[in-house]
């Protein structure tokens, strides 16, 4: 009967797109989540990632990254725009970038160097999210094979340094082996995209989106910006991120929806 309940129970997650590993070990809880400032785009059209929407129409985004620690380890969720920018923004087609503050600074505000950095994820290798992987060269980096093969295939300038460490993943995994910490696969904004799952013991379960969704409208509306790979594995990812959100109750952070960043607490502060 015990085997057959459970049997029962790991098909039901199925049922719900999720992976079997969630019917693992689910009390586990990171203990803090840091949001930080990676930076800042004042976009001049926002219809590049809402395709006949808002043509011509400028929108501010923001750029966050997120410090996670598990009892003695840290793990970092993206590393955002390039440090650099702090000292000399960047105009391009899509806008202009900035940063307020260098990540470097931030964590050690909160008395953290880069190789104390047990883990490094990144939702993709777009350059506002991994432009600052090189100062964590001890640190595991955490992605999709898939992604790894897209950005670092012949003829493209590479994101970052690929002699390091690197566990290249094919779907989902359990970070910490307690449910505590959990990368869930999402393609369709590119090849390899991934999103992460937390589970804090008062602010209970998040998500983060990374650019599976860029802000609140175009997740509400299940828009694929133009850029994205796969219009289908878009909307697959949809589908199981709102499947995530209801099995957990959880949260949805996006990235660079600058409104939901407001209002967020942000390093020093943090939420547990």
């Amino acid at each position: 009967m015990r085997v057959r309940q459970f049997l029962l129970g790991l098909a039901a997650i199925g049922m719900l797109g999720l992976p079997a590993s969630f019917a693992g070990a689910q009390g586990g809880t990171a203990d803090r989540l840091y949001v930080m400032d990676c930076g800042h785009n004042a976009a001049t059209d926002q219809s590049r990632w809402s395709p006949g929407v808002n043509v011509g129409k400028p929108i501010e985004l923001s750029d966050n990254c997120y410090l996670i620690k598990h009892g003695a380890q840290w793990l970092l969720w993206d590393t955002g725009y390039p440090d650099a920018l702090a000292d000399k923004p960047a105009t391009g087609p899509a806008g202009t970038a900035t940063r307020a503050k260098k990540l470097t600074a931030q964590l050690a505000e909160i008395g953290v160097k880069p190789a104390d950095v047990a883990f490094v994820a990144i939702s993709h290798t777009h350059g506002d999210h991994v432009g600052n992987v090189d100062l964590f060269p001890t640190s595991m980096l955490l992605m999709q094979k898939a992604e790894f093969d897209f950005a670092f295939a012949a003829g493209k300038n590479a994101p970052f340094k690929a002699e390091r460490p690197i566990r290249k993943l094919e779907g989902d995994l359990d970070v910490f082996g307690d449910g505590s910490v959990t990368i869930v696969s999402t393609p369709g904004h590119t090849p390899g995209h991934q999103s992460l799952l937390v589970h804090l013991p008062k602010t209970g379960w998040l998500v983060l989106s990374g650019d599976a969704a860029h802000f609140k409208d175009n997740w509400d509306n299940k828009r694929v910006a133009s850029m994205n790979t796969s219009a289908d594995q878009t909307m697959a990812s949809y589908k199981r991120i709102s499947d995530v959100m209801a099995d957990k109750k959880a949260q949805l952070w996006i990235n660079h929806d600058l409104p939901q960043s407001q209002t967020q607490k942000h390093s020093p502060q943090f939420y547990d």
